[in-house]
């Protein structure tokens, strides 16, 4: 089937995006699903940081990619041999899917599949297989799902069935902020009763790690350089919220502080702000070549750890109806991470606000 989509041809692009338009939308050829697949209607994709690291070349991915991978779509059919899915089932797109059999699969979330991120570096969906092509040849899949597109052909285990009382805007951003984030909080380091949370970096995954700790009734510190994020942590809930270079400052010690930036200045500034016993949760994906300064002996004499944690160390399959659940409850309004809706046509320019920490979600919305 023909389909619209937004490709990236070439990585480095110099800024503003609206200018250079490293996403090309144009059509593109879609196959029908294989076994064990599924094509699904796309009826929003968020516009995560993850993508604009593909497009400036942090992230480094093989090329032409069709970008998205944080998205909630409408099966519309299913590969040969049948699935346990049907035809108008709502689901969340995740960006690593989990074989089930792996190493990796086998500590519960700790580490990433290992097929599945070999898939994910090569550009294939999880059974190697691509789906996409345009007048030159194949089209890469980006994580597994490439939700920039009106439709996606993605592997059953690429996806979580949601109920159909879960909006779409709000199902999409469970597969990748709030799975990221919060998940950091659920799987990686969890807050005891009465804890500290402190989260650095304020976008879609920070926000979503905030919403979470306040979920879990703790307080929360929420450190950024935008004041008006600080203003919205603040209306959210936050009881306290600082620019990093007030770091000194104890009352923003956490006994657990989330690091959601990607910087290596964020990362540090996460260290420092851990308190005495407590944990640092690294969830942002800074450049390869970044490098941090930590002391060794303040973690011995103190008594705290580092945690790194991939997609919020979590199972998908278990954690999105988790979360679904508290948001069904009013404890985790999702709604509150979505700065804008925008049309497939102005992801260039959705990608130079991004760029400029100016948003928290961007969903593109297709008909």
């Amino acid at each position: 089937m023909r389909i619209t989509g937004a490709v990236l041809e070439e990585i480095g692009l110099e800024r503003p995006y609206a200018v250079s338009q490293p996403l090309k939308v144009r059509e593109l050829e879609l196959a029908e699903p294989g076994p064990g697949e599924l094509l699904v209607r796309v009826e929003v994709a968020g516009l995560c940081h993850s993508d604009l690291s593909v497009v400036n070349g942090d992230r480094v991915r093989p090329v032409p990619m069709l970008l998205g991978h944080e998205a909630a779509g409408i099966v519309e059919a299913v590969g040969p041999g049948g699935s346990d899915l049907g035809v108008g089932q709502r689901v969340v797109m995740t960006f690593l899917p989990r074989c089930g059999d792996c190493a990796g699969c086998r500590t519960d979330g700790v580490r990433p599949c290992v097929p599945g991120s070999a898939a994910n570096g090569a550009g294939t969906l999880l059974g190697g297989d691509v789906r996409l092509s345009g007048d030159a040849g194949p089209v890469l899949h980006h994580l597994g799902v490439s939700a920039f597109a009106s439709h996606a052909v993605v592997d059953r285990r690429s996806v979580v069935p949601v109920a159909d009382d879960v909006p779409a805007d709000v199902a999409a951003l469970l597969g990748c902020a709030v799975l990221t984030g919060g998940g950091a909080l659920l799987n990686a380091a969890p807050p005891a009763p009465g804890s500290t949370v402190t989260v650095v970096g304020l976008g879609g995954v920070g926000m979503a790690a905030l919403l979470t700790a306040l979920a879990l009734d703790v307080e929360v510190v929420a450190v950024d350089t935008v004041p008006e994020k600080l203003a919205i942590a603040t209306r959210l809930g936050a009881v306290r919220t600082a620019h990093p270079d007030e770091v000194g400052d104890p009352d923003l010690l956490g006994d657990v502080v989330v690091e959601a930036a990607g910087s290596a200045r964020a990362f540090e500034t996460a260290v420092a702000l851990t308190a005495a016993g407590g944990t640092t949760v690294t969830v942002g994906l800074p450049h390869p070549d970044a490098r941090a300064s930590v002391s060794p002996l303040g973690l011995v004499a103190e008594g705290r750890t580092i945690v790194g944690s991939y997609l919020g160390s979590a199972v998908p399959s278990r954690d999105i109806p988790r979360f679904a659940e508290l948001w069904r409850a009013g404890r985790l309004p999702v709604e509150e991470l979505v700065s804008s809706t925008i049309p497939l046509a102005d992801i260039n320019t959705a990608l130079d606000v991004l760029s400029d920490g100016a948003a928290l979600r961007q969903l593109v919305v297709f008909g």
